[in-house]
């Protein structure tokens, strides 16, 4: 199944009322925080002399580093929008954006055959998907890393609804990046625990390493303390 309108629409307004701004969406955060410690975790498993393609990539902020530690860096998003921003903030060097729904199988598999088996990073995607769509993302990442590829997935667990629970719950409400999160009908954190990782299996994947973690925010709570939101990760291969 592909995607519905209103989910398409919901990330499309999303990016289009985010500035190009360092930090303006809430996980954009500095790849120290986040691309750099994962692909500590990923590079040990994977050929970095493979492509990565980070799914989900938004700005390409992840992206841009990835090509720093991987042949070349492929980023890949549903919105039109967030490709603008990512080519807007990218000069040269070996990574390119193009948009791809994750769930449209046969343009998953043409990026799959013009790059051949590639490694993949995803920074939480399932957990915000639609229901139904929730397999197709999963098997999108074990079309993409065929049998040489492998994938780092991170995805948020049920402790980061108490996060952001709390993170609203202030007199003021949610800060303004959190606030627009919401305002535009995203979903984060909407995934079962035990789901992400029957997804993967089922999919065909079989998990080389996990453990948990946390995604840090670019937003604070009143007391000043950084949200940071409870995630698992996974290294993965194809079976």
């Amino acid at each position: 199944m592909n995607v519905s309108d209103n989910y398409r629409n919901a990330w499309e307004s999303y990016w289009r009322e985010t500035s190009d701004a360092t930090g303006e969406a809430i996980w954009d955060s500095d790849p120290a925080l986040t691309a750099v410690p994962h692909s500590e975790l990923l590079v040990p498993h994977a050929d970095t002399t493979r492509t990565i393609v980070d799914l989900g990539c938004g700005n390409g902020t992840q992206t841009r580093y990835l090509a720093t530690r991987f042949a070349r860096a492929v980023g890949v998003d549903l919105s039109h929008a967030a490709i603008a921003h990512a080519r807007r903030s990218t000069s040269g060097g070996d990574v390119e954006f193009q948009q791809l729904d994750l769930t449209d199988t046969d343009a998953v598999r043409a990026l799959h055959d013009r790059l051949g088996d590639s490694n993949v990073y995803m920074r939480a995607v399932i957990h915000q998907s639609e229901p139904d769509a929730r397999a197709s993302v999963a098997a999108a990442v074990a079309e993409i890393i065929g049998s040489e590829g492998r994938a780092f997935v991170v995805e948020l667990t049920s402790g980061s609804r108490d996060v952001l629970k709390r993170a609203s719950a202030g007199p003021d409400g949610p800060g303004p990046k959190l606030r627009r999160v919401f305002h535009h009908g995203l979903k984060p954190a909407d995934a079962d625990d035990e789901e992400i990782p029957r997804l993967l299996v089922e999919a065909g994947l079989e998990v080389l390493a996990d453990g948990a973690t946390t995604l840090p925010q670019t937003e604070y709570l009143a007391d000043g303390t950084r949200i940071d939101l409870p995630a698992r990760w996974f290294v993965l291969t194809g079976k």
